[in-house]
């Protein structure tokens, strides 16, 4: 692990500093700063023109795609200063983070002139057409089908859990097109419009009546031949590169958002006289510490990513399985905090702006950041890969212990 940064990385936090400070609202450094509804819906508006302006979307981007050809350490340290700040940066994360740099790595020439230019520009909106309800963990085992006709792929199946599919204008699907090969080796990675008879989107509201997950359902949907992204029957190989850009430029800062959590929990229990109590301060303590291994183990990967040393699949297992599991317990101690208050409904409905989740609820179920946050670590440990598969991983490919055994047939 290398926590030293060359000079010229130094020399690029500064201009981004000083870019930050000229171009966020007067005061916003100063402690117990604060914007009024209009201030803040007028910064809403305008801050992604000057964020653009400044070149700093999709800034790892190569120039010629709009982007700045930020090497992987710029991009690190810009995401560090934008995070210091608590500056936003745009919030696409589909679009900017998965699906355009897969195009940019695997498309051809015209799907990037096609796709790439409205996902800079925020025009186009974006969800992944993963997980299906028995191919989870297990995604290649999907059983989604495109047919080719004509120039044409027809695809009839069922994805789950896709997140924001009811306001998207394309899925990155994978979809099997070959039935006749190996589970890995028939499937394709496709572009396809979600605007369309026969893509039916149901959501899924969930106890806290956020619904930002859905199912999607394909009857005969249709999308060119020519949105295959990387070849036909290739989508596996696609997928894993897609999943691989979740980590990199965010690893130093990934731990931020279990920080802000700490604290509002840690101001909690100082409210309700809980940090004199030695089993509070005991869990307090012990969850400060969990998110410094998360921060230690960011620079791990950082250091991996930079040195090419080929750790990432187990470094991402490890650290998917450590802050998910780290997550759901710290707001398990958020409730013990809280006590009774806990099962009070104290929020106010919608995202009321905190340092936590910023999710949306039922005005008649009106709840906390806090209880939305706890709502939410629950499923943290089961989305991009369950705590269980990550142990396999591993198990199997750094202890060298045996394969887990599969169920006997029935």
């Amino acid at each position: 692990m290398d926590l030293t940064y060359p000079a010229e990385a130094e020399a690029f936090r500064a201009e981004i500093r000083q870019w930050l400070e000229e171009n966020l609202p007067p005061g916003w450094f100063e402690p117990g700063f604060s914007m009024s509804d209009a201030e803040r819906k007028h910064f809403n508006e305008t801050w992604t023109e000057k964020l653009f302006a400044g070149g700093w979307i999709c800034a790892g981007w190569p120039t010629e795609y709009g982007g700045k050809g930020l090497s992987l350490m710029d991009q690190v340290v810009l995401n560090e200063e934008f995070a210091k700040a608590g500056a936003p940066m745009r919030a696409d994360f589909f679009g900017d983070t998965l699906v355009g740099p897969t195009i940019l790595q695997w498309g051809t020439e015209e799907q990037k002139k096609e796709f790439i230019p409205g996902i800079l520009q925020g025009s186009i909106a974006w969800c992944q057409g993963f997980s299906e309800p028995n191919s989870g963990s297990d995604l290649a085992s999907l059983k989604t089908t495109a047919v080719l006709d004509g120039d044409e792929w027809i695809i009839n199946g069922q994805k789950v859990w896709t997140t924001q599919a009811q306001h998207a204008d394309y899925v990155f699907l994978l979809t099997r097109t070959d039935p006749n090969a190996p589970q890995h080796a028939g499937i394709s990675y496709l572009l396809v419009p979600m605007h369309q008879e026969g893509v039916d989107v149901r959501p899924i509201t969930q106890v806290d009546g956020s619904a930002e997950f859905n199912e999607v359902f394909f009857t005969n949907a249709r999308c060119p031949k020519d949105n295959v992204v990387g070849g036909v029957n290739n989508g596996w190989k696609v997928a894993m590169t897609t999943l691989g850009f979740e980590r990199g430029s965010s690893s130093t800062t990934g731990y931020r958002r279990f920080l802000k959590e700490w604290e509002t929990i840690l101001a909690e229990a100082k409210r309700l006289g809980k940090t004199e109590d030695r089993l509070t301060r005991d869990a307090l303590v012990k969850s400060w510490q969990k998110v410094k291994i998360m921060e230690i183990n960011g620079y791990r990967s950082l250091t991996d990513a930079i040195n090419q040393t080929h750790h990432a699949a187990l470094l991402g297992a490890c650290n998917k399985m450590f802050w998910s599991e780290t997550h759901r317990d710290t707001m398990e101690l958020a409730l013990d905090v809280l006590g009774m208050e806990a099962q009070i409904l104290t929020g106010k409905g919608v995202s009321e702006g905190g340092p936590l989740s910023n999710r949306r609820g039922r005005a008649d179920y009106p709840v906390s950041e806090i209880q939305a946050s706890f709502f939410f670590s629950r499923s943290e440990t089961i989305w991009g890969g369950t705590a269980e598969i990550q142990r396999n991983i591993i198990g199997e490919r750094a202890l060298g212990l045996p394969k887990e055994p599969k169920p006997a047939a029935s």
